[in-house]
C-alpha cells in the first residue's frame, strides 16, 4: 500500500456521507507523499433533450452545473484544508461512469481508486451491470470498495488465495495479493490471515461411479489444498494459526471466514472476466461484495 500515492476517489453526489474520501485520507496518511484527486462523473440527459436552446446555451447550462459540483466538493474537502495532503477536484459531463472514472485513471496515472459501495437491488443488479463490477473488470489499477466501517488498528486482514492452482498467471497474482496484504496488514499493526477454498465433491461423480469413495476423494482434495497452502504459508513467513481451510464455494467461504475474524478489508484477486464468459461465470469479487460488510480491495494481475 505504501505504493498508493495517487489515489482517485469517485465521489457520489447523492450521497451524505462520503466514507471513500475518509478511506483515502487514512492511506494517504500512510504515505510519505501522496496526492487525492476528488473525481465526480455527472450527467442530467434532460440537457441533452432541450431543443429551444442552442448547443451553446447547453455548453453553458452544462458548464454551470460542473462549477456547482466543484464548489461543492470544495466544501467538503474544508475541514482537511490544513492537511499536508494534495488535494485536486474534478467534475466531467459524462453518460458513463465507469468509462469516465478509466480514462480519468490512465489519464492521470492512478494507482488506486476509492470508491464507496452501496448493496444493490437484486433485480437491478441481474438487469444493470453496476458501476462497481464494471471498475473490477477493466480498471487497469487496484479498486478499493468502502463500507460504513473504519479500519481499528491491530485488527484482522484477512487475504484471498486460490492455493491450488498451478498455472503461472494465477501463482503471481497469488504472490501479489499476499505480498500486497502483508504490507497493508504492517502498516496497520493488524494480523493477516489467508483464506482458501477447496470444492465440494461432485454428487454426479459419486452417481456415475459405483465404487467412488465421496470420503476419500474430499479427504485427498483437502491435503492437496491444505499441501498448497503450507507452501505459501512458509514462503511468506505466515503462522499455521491464521490460515483458513474451508470447504465450499469462495464466495461463500471468504464473507464466511470474514465475520468469523471480523475482518475489516478483505483482499483479493480478480482476473476480470468480460464479455460472455462474465455473464455466464461472472467474477469471485463481484459475487463478494455485496455479501461483506467490511472493505474489499481488488487487485489484477501485473500483465
Amino acid at each position: 500500500m505504501i505504493k498508493y500515492q495517487h489515489i482517485l476517489v469517485v465521489m457520489d453526489p447523492a450521497a451524505d456521507t462520503h466514507p471513500a474520501l475518509h478511506r483515502a485520507v487514512s492511506v494517504a496518511a500512510l504515505q510519505e507523499q501522496a496526492a487525492i484527486t476528488l473525481f465526480m462523473p455527472i450527467y442530467d440527459f434532460s440537457y441533452e433533450m432541450t431543443s429551444m436552446l442552442s448547443s451553446s446555451e447547453r455548453d453553458e447550462m452544462r458548464a454551470g452545473v460542473l462549477q456547482g459540483r466543484e464548489q461543492w466538493l470544495k466544501e467538503i474537502l474544508l475541514p482537511y484544508q490544513n492537511s499536508s495532503i494534495n488535494f485536486t477536484i474534478k467534475v466531467v459531463w459524462h453518460s458513463r461512469p465507469f468509462e469516465a472514472i478509466i480514462l480519468q485513471v490512465q489519464e492521470g496515472q492512478h494507482d488506486l481508486v476509492i470508491k464507496s459501495s452501496h448493496k444493490h437491488n437484486v433485480i437491478q443488479t441481474f438487469i444493470f451491470t453496476p458501476t462497481d463490477w464494471h471498475l473490477l473488470r477493466k480498471c487497469p489499477c487496484p479498486v478499493l470498495l468502502v463500507k460504513e466501517r473504519d479500519w481499528p488498528m491491530g485488527g484482522n486482514v484477512l487475504a484471498a488465495v486460490n492455493c491450488a492452482a498451478d498455472d503461472h498467471d494465477q501463482v503471481a497474482l497469488n504472490n501479489k495479493v499476499i505480498a500486497e496484504s502483508k504490507e497493508v496488514a504492517r502498516l496497520l499493526t493488524a494480523e493477516l490471515h489467508l483464506i482458501n477454498a477447496y470444492p465440494i465433491t461432485p454428487v454426479n461423480m459419486a452417481l456415475e461411479l459405483p465404487d467412488f469413495d465421496p470420503n476419500a476423494y474430499n479427504a485427498a482434495v483437502k491435503r492437496h489444498h491444505e499441501k498448497a497452502m503450507l507452501v505459501y504459508a512458509e514462503r511468506f513467513n505466515l503462522d499455521h494459526s491464521v490460515l483458513h481451510l474451508e470447504e465450499g464455494l469462495a464466495e461463500e467461504v471468504i464473507p464466511h471466514c470474514a465475520t468469523l475474524i471480523d475482518a475489516s478489508l478483505v483482499i483479493l484477486g480478480t482476473v476480470g472476466r468480460t464479455g460472455l464468459s462474465a455473464a455466464l461465470l461472472g467474477n469471485t469479487a463481484e459475487q463478494v461484495i455485496d455479501k461483506l460488510s467490511c472493505d474489499i480491495l481488488v487487485l489484477r494481475p501485473d500483465a
